[in-house]
């Protein structure tokens, strides 16, 4: 920031200081006076100055491996994006984890027993994981929590509550997290119900869920009342969406909401109703892509990301800020490794991440400035078998 020279500031000063000097000499009740500096709080100068030397949080990369019954964790590189294992990773599950979400610098929770099939038996769990400073994961006391339901997949997180999707109940599991201990205690009234086989969840600020249902083609979608976290359905649920909607993700204003559409070939937008969270078809949606899977907006706001599972390929879309429509970025779509599924963007929007299931890999790219991808120096980097969840905080 640049500053200009106040000449008639220290004028004022010089004149201040002539008065007290005056008032003094002639005895006036005011004896002295005092001079007030340009900067009058030195404490919160220090802060300042403080705040700017000191270094960036560390950012960790935690995805699930599916067949290996796994978590691994990974620290970010901030000038390469490159990914490097932390310490004693990968870090043991239950069987087939799957979602999984992070509050930033405390907890990392993951969920287990999607299974094959809608005849598995095997409990849904919860693990959660204290962050160290290092990206080194202990286990939270009582963990792992159990959880009812079955097919626990997708998972999010919204303040101080955390959601839990379960393909084979059809429903939404919700829990408050205890930002002391870690600890999950389940919500009132939880589950809650959703549509066909649920996959994945997106929440918006603490406002709203949005749940694409794989079975019944559409969109669950629902309020989030902030002091219990129970959720109640938005007038107007479920939204017709395309053939198996299976991914969802929202831009960085809340502004809209992405779908896609599995064996559609394609991606729905929405235009979302700040206070009452209904959806409203976005000009020009569906937007074509290539038997997309997972989707993940830039924390910037500007672009969208989508896996392509069945093409091996990550498309790249520019979002309109006033309208929310998409445009493909030049280059797109961009290579991935075999079965690319989930996919997350660093905090900075400096780097995106791919995870591939079939490559047993996280492919890398660094993000363009208009939104291109180009792969970091070593990418793809080694996963365990079957990454299915991929976050970066």
């Amino acid at each position: 920031m640049q500053y200009r020279l106040r000449a008639q500031a220290l004028i004022g000063l010089a004149v201040t200081a002539v008065a007290a000097s005056l008032l003094s000499a002639c005895g006036g009740a005011n004896q002295t006076a005092s001079v007030t500096p340009p900067f009058t709080n030195p404490q919160a100068a220090h802060a300042a100055a403080r705040d700017q030397s000191r270094p960036a949080p560390p950012v960790f990369a935690f995805v699930t491996n599916d067949v290996s019954r796994n978590l691994s964790a990974y620290s970010l590189d901030p000038s390469t994006g490159a990914l490097t294992p932390v310490r004693r990773s990968p870090y043991r599950t239950r069987k087939h984890p799957w979602g999984i979400a992070v509050v930033p610098g405390r907890f990392v929770y993951e969920a287990n027993g999607v299974a094959t099939d809608q005849f598995s038996r095997i409990p849904n769990t919860v693990i959660g994981y204290w962050i160290t400073a290092s990206g080194v994961l202990k286990r939270v006391a009582g963990s792992p929590f159990a959880d009812p339901e079955r097919g626990a997949a997708g998972m999010a997180r919204s303040g101080r509550f955390l959601y839990l999707v379960n393909i084979y109940s059809n429903n939404v599991s919700a829990y408050s997290i205890n930002f002391h201990s870690g600890a999950l205690t389940p919500v009132a009234g939880s589950p809650f119900g959703t549509g066909g086989q649920p996959e994945s969840i997106t929440a918006v600020k603490g406002k709203f869920v949005y749940v694409p249902n794989t079975l019944s083609n559409n969109v669950s979608a629902f309020t989030i009342n902030p002091s219990t976290g129970a959720l109640t359905p938005v007038a107007g649920s479920p939204y017709s969406a395309g053939r198996t909607p299976a991914g969802a993700a929202v831009d960085r204003t809340g502004k809209f909401l992405y779908i896609t559409n599995a064996n559609s070939n394609n991606v729905s937008a929405y235009s979302i109703n700040p206070s009452t969270g209904a959806l409203t078809p976005v000009p020009g949606s569906p937007f074509s892509t290539n038997t997309p899977s997972r989707a993940a907006a830039d924390p910037r706001g500007n672009f969208l990301y989508v896996s392509n599972n069945g093409a091996n390929t990550v498309s790249a879309y520019a979002i309109d800020p006033i309208s929310g429509a998409l445009t493909a970025v030049a280059g797109s779509p961009f290579a991935t490794g075999t079965g690319p599924s989930d996919l997350a963007v660093d905090p900075t929007g400096s780097f995106a991440y791919v995870a591939n299931i079939a490559s047993n890999s996280i492919s890398a790219y660094s993000v363009g400035s208009g939104g291109g991808l180009t792969p970091v120096p070593g990418s793809p980097f080694a996963t365990g078998s079957a990454p299915r969840a991929l976050v970066v905080r």
